[in-house]
């Protein structure tokens, strides 16, 4: 019989494979419209695609689960949501929303996959909520992508390095219990709308008018880094900006209010419902408009 001890090996190997599926669903749905992630790389972890290895690889850890698969989600409160579904390894529509490459490949999304998994089993007290592949998402194209062959070959170490460090800035964001705390998200959607008052009162007053809060599209833009607002390029180009400031995040904030400022004339003019889907689906992409916007809203301080 299973040893029923919580800090047993098969208790805490299950606990994982709950966080590994939950993992596996996000990473595979990442940038679905770049073949990027979906695409093999030509660095993959030759120690674990050897076959004469005794490590058990995370594709087939996913794969041979052989006991009734469950949807599992991770939210912000730390509470896993578990939704039994039929056994994985019968489900092929699931496992085939992108081919698995033969085995010696690897795809970039199961190397973010690695990253992340690692990451949650480092750092138990959080360990993995959605979200956080896409914020590893753009770190790790930026390496993988590098025109340099020897930085391109390191990606994933550079990755996991630069994802914690990040995650070091940002964790709060995505623990629940914080939220109300000065370092928590929802002190920081409260800033948005105080500096939104102080830059520009009428779109402020505008918003308060039809009780549109912060946290109906700041929660978003803030707690993911704009990563699901503009095409990924042009996250790149927000997050240079964002990572070259002294004060990364507070210019994250001014970012927020120049994207409000820039498109104040609908606001001002649009009702409840046309106000909420520009705020949900942002109409502009030229992020070299929205940068320059917050540097000028940074500079009139």
């Amino acid at each position: 019989p299973l040893n029923p001890n919580p800090d047993s090996r098969w208790n805490t190997y299950f606990k994982d494979n709950e966080v590994l599926l939950q993992i596996d669903k996000d990473v595979r749905r990442l940038y679905p419209d770049m073949a990027f992630f979906q695409r093999p790389t030509e660095y993959p972890c030759l120690l674990i695609l050897d076959p004469q290895n005794e490590f058990e690889t995370l594709r087939k850890r996913v794969e041979q689960t052989t006991l009734k698969s469950q949807t599992v989600a991770r939210n912000r409160s730390g509470v896993t949501n578990v939704r039994s579904i039929s056994p994985l390894k019968t489900t092929s529509n699931s496992l085939s929303e992108y081919e698995v490459l033969p085995n010696g490949c690897e795809a970039h999304w199961e190397v973010v996959e690695r990253i992340l998994f690692i990451y949650a089993k480092l750092n138990p007290g959080i360990a993995y909520v959605q979200g956080m592949n896409e914020i590893v998402g753009p770190l790790y194209y930026t390496f993988a992508t590098d025109p340099n062959s020897e930085w391109k070959e390191h990606a994933e170490a550079d990755t996991f390095f630069c994802f914690t460090n990040l995650m070091a800035e940002i964790r709060d964001n995505f623990i629940k219990s914080l939220d109300d705390s000065q370092c928590g998200i929802t002190y920081k959607m409260e800033k948005v709308y105080s500096t939104l008052k102080e830059k520009d009162v009428e779109l402020y007053l505008k918003l308060q008018e039809q009780n549109i809060k912060p946290q109906f599209f700041a929660f978003r833009w803030l707690t993911l880094l704009l990563s699901q607002e503009f095409l990924l390029p042009d996250v790149i180009r927000i997050w240079d900006s964002l990572f070259a400031d002294d004060k990364r995040f507070d210019f994250l904030l001014l970012v927020c209010c120049a994207m409000l400022t820039l498109i104040r004339d609908q606001l001002l003019e649009g009702d409840f419902t046309l106000n909420m889907r520009l705020l949900q689906d942002y109409p502009i992409s030229d992020v070299h408009l929205i940068l320059k916007k917050a540097k000028e809203l940074q500079d009139s301080k």
